[in-house]
Protein backbone atom coordinates (compact mmCIF):
# COMPACT_ATOMS: atom_id res chain seq x y z
CA UNK A 1 0.00 0.00 0.00
CA UNK A 2 1.09 3.43 -0.51
CA UNK A 3 -0.08 6.19 2.25
CA UNK A 4 0.45 9.61 2.18
CA UNK A 5 0.50 11.18 6.20
CA UNK A 6 0.08 14.64 6.43
CA UNK A 7 2.45 15.95 9.88
CA UNK A 8 5.54 14.61 11.33
CA UNK A 9 4.74 15.06 14.66
CA UNK A 10 4.55 12.38 17.06
CA UNK A 11 1.72 11.02 15.90
CA UNK A 12 2.33 11.04 11.92
CA UNK A 13 6.29 10.18 12.42
CA UNK A 14 4.94 6.82 14.97
CA UNK A 15 2.80 5.53 12.24
CA UNK A 16 5.30 6.33 9.05
CA UNK A 17 8.04 4.16 10.87
CA UNK A 18 5.44 1.58 11.56
CA UNK A 19 3.96 1.24 7.99
CA UNK A 20 7.87 1.63 6.53
CA UNK A 21 8.72 -1.20 8.86
CA UNK A 22 5.76 -3.38 7.65
CA UNK A 23 6.40 -2.83 4.10
CA UNK A 24 4.42 -0.22 2.84
CA UNK A 25 4.98 2.66 0.80
CA UNK A 26 5.10 5.95 2.55
CA UNK A 27 5.33 9.80 1.75
CA UNK A 28 5.03 12.20 4.77
CA UNK A 29 4.29 15.86 4.38
CA UNK A 30 5.48 18.73 6.90
CA UNK A 31 5.65 22.27 6.63
CA UNK A 32 8.76 22.55 9.04
CA UNK A 33 11.99 20.66 7.68
CA UNK A 34 13.19 20.21 10.96
CA UNK A 35 10.30 17.81 11.62
CA UNK A 36 11.76 15.23 9.58
CA UNK A 37 15.13 15.23 11.40
CA UNK A 38 13.64 15.47 14.86
CA UNK A 39 11.13 12.64 14.28
CA UNK A 40 12.29 10.24 11.61
CA UNK A 41 16.20 11.03 11.95
CA UNK A 42 18.18 9.23 8.93
CA UNK A 43 17.19 6.08 8.25
CA UNK A 44 13.72 6.31 7.67
CA UNK A 45 12.99 4.84 4.38
CA UNK A 46 9.92 6.29 2.94
CA UNK A 47 9.55 9.79 1.63
CA UNK A 48 9.98 13.49 3.08
CA UNK A 49 7.94 15.88 1.67
CA UNK A 50 8.06 20.09 3.05
CA UNK A 51 5.29 21.76 2.05
CA UNK A 52 1.87 22.30 2.66
CA UNK A 53 -1.25 19.41 3.02
CA UNK A 54 -3.15 21.53 1.49
CA UNK A 55 -1.04 22.75 -2.09
CA UNK A 56 -2.32 20.31 -4.12
CA UNK A 57 1.03 20.21 -6.46
CA UNK A 58 2.43 18.80 -2.57
CA UNK A 59 0.30 16.44 -2.67
CA UNK A 60 0.96 14.89 -6.08
CA UNK A 61 4.52 14.98 -5.38
CA UNK A 62 3.30 12.82 -2.43
CA UNK A 63 2.23 10.18 -4.96
CA UNK A 64 -1.40 10.91 -3.78
CA UNK A 65 -2.84 9.93 -7.35
CA UNK A 66 -1.77 6.56 -6.52
CA UNK A 67 -2.00 6.22 -2.86
CA UNK A 68 -4.42 4.19 -0.47
CA UNK A 69 -4.84 6.28 2.19
CA UNK A 70 -4.50 9.54 2.87
CA UNK A 71 -4.41 10.60 6.54
CA UNK A 72 -4.36 14.16 7.67
CA UNK A 73 -2.54 14.04 11.33
CA UNK A 74 -1.44 17.88 11.71
CA UNK A 75 -1.32 19.73 14.90
CA UNK A 76 -4.57 21.78 13.58
CA UNK A 77 -8.07 21.07 12.84
CA UNK A 78 -8.35 23.49 9.40
CA UNK A 79 -5.53 22.55 8.39
CA UNK A 80 -6.41 18.78 8.74
CA UNK A 81 -10.23 19.27 7.43
CA UNK A 82 -9.27 20.82 4.43
CA UNK A 83 -6.68 18.31 3.34
CA UNK A 84 -8.98 15.84 3.92
CA UNK A 85 -11.56 17.87 1.81
CA UNK A 86 -9.12 18.43 -1.13
CA UNK A 87 -8.16 15.05 -1.31
CA UNK A 88 -11.70 13.77 -1.17
CA UNK A 89 -12.54 16.14 -3.75
CA UNK A 90 -9.74 16.20 -6.56
CA UNK A 91 -8.36 12.53 -5.93
CA UNK A 92 -9.84 9.33 -5.98
CA UNK A 93 -8.29 7.64 -2.61
CA UNK A 94 -10.58 5.11 -1.26
CA UNK A 95 -8.91 5.40 2.60
CA UNK A 96 -9.07 9.37 4.24
CA UNK A 97 -9.29 10.27 7.87
CA UNK A 98 -8.72 13.38 9.58
CA UNK A 99 -7.22 13.95 13.45
CA UNK A 100 -9.80 16.24 14.65
CA UNK A 101 -9.36 18.24 18.49
CA UNK A 102 -13.10 19.75 18.46
CA UNK A 103 -15.51 17.32 19.25
CA UNK A 104 -18.24 19.48 17.23
CA UNK A 105 -16.33 20.57 14.22
CA UNK A 106 -15.83 16.47 13.79
CA UNK A 107 -19.73 15.68 13.83
CA UNK A 108 -20.27 18.50 11.40
CA UNK A 109 -17.29 17.25 8.79
CA UNK A 110 -18.57 13.47 9.43
CA UNK A 111 -21.74 14.50 8.40
CA UNK A 112 -20.10 15.89 5.59
CA UNK A 113 -18.43 12.68 4.45
CA UNK A 114 -15.30 13.11 5.88
CA UNK A 115 -13.80 10.63 8.29
CA UNK A 116 -12.88 11.81 11.49
CA UNK A 117 -11.33 10.71 14.79
CA UNK A 118 -12.10 12.90 17.73
CA UNK A 119 -8.83 12.50 19.94
CA UNK A 120 -10.68 14.32 22.69
CA UNK A 121 -13.80 11.87 22.55
CA UNK A 122 -11.11 9.11 22.55
CA UNK A 123 -9.19 10.70 25.62
CA UNK A 124 -12.43 11.55 27.45
CA UNK A 125 -13.64 7.97 27.59
CA UNK A 126 -10.55 6.88 28.54
CA UNK A 127 -10.45 8.92 31.46
CA UNK A 128 -14.07 8.42 32.34
CA UNK A 129 -13.32 4.40 32.09
CA UNK A 130 -10.02 5.03 34.32
CA UNK A 131 -11.79 7.13 36.77
CA UNK A 132 -14.94 4.54 37.18
CA UNK A 133 -12.60 1.91 37.78
CA UNK A 134 -13.37 0.11 33.88
CA UNK A 135 -11.17 -1.87 32.30
CA UNK A 136 -10.11 0.19 28.36
CA UNK A 137 -10.51 -3.17 26.91
CA UNK A 138 -9.65 -1.52 23.19
CA UNK A 139 -12.72 0.51 23.24
CA UNK A 140 -12.04 2.84 20.89
CA UNK A 141 -14.48 2.64 18.20
CA UNK A 142 -17.08 3.05 21.66
CA UNK A 143 -15.58 6.03 22.70
CA UNK A 144 -15.81 7.50 18.81
CA UNK A 145 -19.22 6.23 18.51
CA UNK A 146 -20.48 7.64 21.48
CA UNK A 147 -18.75 11.21 22.14
CA UNK A 148 -19.73 13.22 25.21
CA UNK A 149 -20.39 16.20 24.89
CA UNK A 150 -20.91 19.08 26.45
CA UNK A 151 -24.18 21.03 27.31
CA UNK A 152 -23.11 24.23 26.65
CA UNK A 153 -22.81 25.84 22.85
CA UNK A 154 -19.26 27.47 22.75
Amino acid sequence: MHIVILGCGRTGSTLARLLVQQGHSVAIIDKNRDAFRRYLGPSFRGTMIVGLGIDQDVLKRAGIEKADAFLALAGGDNTNLTAAQIVKTWFSVPRILSRVHDPLRADAYREMGINTFCTTDLVVGMLMDFIQDRPWERKTIEYLSQPVRPEVEF
